[in-house]
């Protein structure tokens, strides 16, 4: 069954080009077919939410508890993970000297951590993580796959919601998977989904936790109200650029860039 729907991610997975973004859109007839494919995957995939569950993302092995976003299910856990591991991400440069950071090591921020995944992936590149979540569940298991993945050292998961647990710190990376869906969350697990203000909060917050020359990485999706994030970013002197575009035939996950403009850079420089 793994193999079965590994492959249909293939089938209908395109990874497209910054050049081709504006190009791609949901193909009525593909996102009627990968739904009809989804609802065959049905009874498999609830065994794999709400329930504690080992998840595989490339070499990584995760535990998932019952009240704690799956990665693999839901897919955008797996997205940002994955484009965490790749070498631009990496916390040193294979071209920069060893003491290019004064010797300090890079630092990293995974806001919602869910079950770890980021955390892990950011963790495995080099970088001293603080992995944050509202949930207290989503704690305990990022602090569980922490220890499994063998960087328990590297990572450091607080309890909070959003930057409460950072105040006054700051970062070269921020991380974040947030809820695709305006609205009251009814449960711990419900809060991966949905918030009341997340979205805003996150952006409001973001420019004081980034480093100067730091970067944020949002994988947002067709699923949901991803331009009120890119908005409220845009309002908070944010730049955003497109990474990458991943096609999952019913859905658009595109993973976002987002750097200070030269804008917030002069106003700082000016306090």
């Amino acid at each position: 069954m793994r193999n079965a729907i590994a492959c249909s991610a293939y089938i209908v997975t395109l990874c497209v080009t910054m050049n081709e973004v504006s190009q791609k859109h949901i193909n009525p007839f593909v996102r009627a077919l990968t739904l009809a494919w989804l609802s065959l995957l049905r009874p498999w995939l609830r065994r794999q939410v709400r329930r504690t569950v080992l998840e595989t993302i490339d070499n990584h092995t995760f535990v998932v508890l019952p009240e704690v976003h799956n990665p693999v299910v839901f897919r955008s856990g797996a997205v940002l993970g994955r484009a965490v591991a790749q070498a631009a991400y990496a916390a040193a440069p294979i071209d920069y000297p060893i003491d290019y950071l004064g010797g300090r090591t890079r630092r990293a921020l995974d806001m919602g951590t869910g079950c770890g995944v980021g955390a892990v992936f950011a963790a495995h590149q080099g970088y001293d993580v603080v992995a944050v979540d509202i949930n207290p569940d989503a704690v305990r298991c990022a602090r569980i796959n922490a220890l499994t993945n063998r960087c328990e050292d590297k990572v450091d998961v607080r309890h909070g919601d959003l930057f409460a647990p950072v105040a006054g710190e700051q970062f070269d990376l921020v991380l974040f998977n947030p809820p695709f869906f305006v609205g009251e969350s009814r449960s711990l697990f419900d809060q991966s989904w949905r918030g009341v203000d997340v979205l805003e909060r996150f952006a409001r917050g973001l420019p004081e936790v980034l480093l100067e020359s730091g970067q944020a990485l949002i994988v947002l999706s067709t699923d949901g109200v991803p331009g009120r994030l890119l908005a409220a970013l845009e309002h908070h002197q944010m730049a955003l650029s497109i990474v990458m575009q991943r096609h999952l035939g019913n859905e658009i996950m595109t993973l976002y860039r987002a750097t200070r403009s030269r804008k917030l850079s002069r106003c700082r420089a000016k306090r």
